[in-house]
């Protein structure tokens, strides 16, 4: 069973960079299918990015072109590099991991984004 530890998150200014990387403890890593997802206060948790075993790789809309979301295998790890951010980016960011219908969730680490 697959658990989740996220890093990275803090305060930036807009047009800055962070990553964040979620450290995944347990077996079989390199098949499950890994996203970041981010909710803001008042609205619902949104998909960010996902990668899945085979290395297929989306975004949402909104983040396209500016985050890049990448994993290795080898050290069990997802990571996602965030440039041009922007104050709508402010949000907690969770790390999760999927398998045949089971989803776990990291913690969260909070990202601000603001002057």
């Amino acid at each position: 069973q697959v658990q989740l530890v996220e890093s990275g998150g803090g305060l930036v200014q807009p047009g800055g960079s962070l990553r964040l990387s979620c450290a995944a403890s347990g077996s079989m890593f390199s098949i499950y299918d890994m996203g970041w997802y981010r909710q803001a206060p008042g609205k619902q948790r949104e998909l960010v990015a996902r990668i899945n075993g085979g290395g297929t790789i989306s975004y949402a809309d909104s983040v396209k072109g500016r985050f890049t979301i990448s994993r290795d295998n080898a050290k069990n790890m997802v990571y996602l590099q965030m440039n041009s951010l922007k104050p709508e980016d402010t949000a907690v960011y969770y790390c999760n991991a999927g398998l045949l219908g089971v989803s776990r969730w990291g913690q969260g680490t909070q990202v601000t984004v603001s002057s």
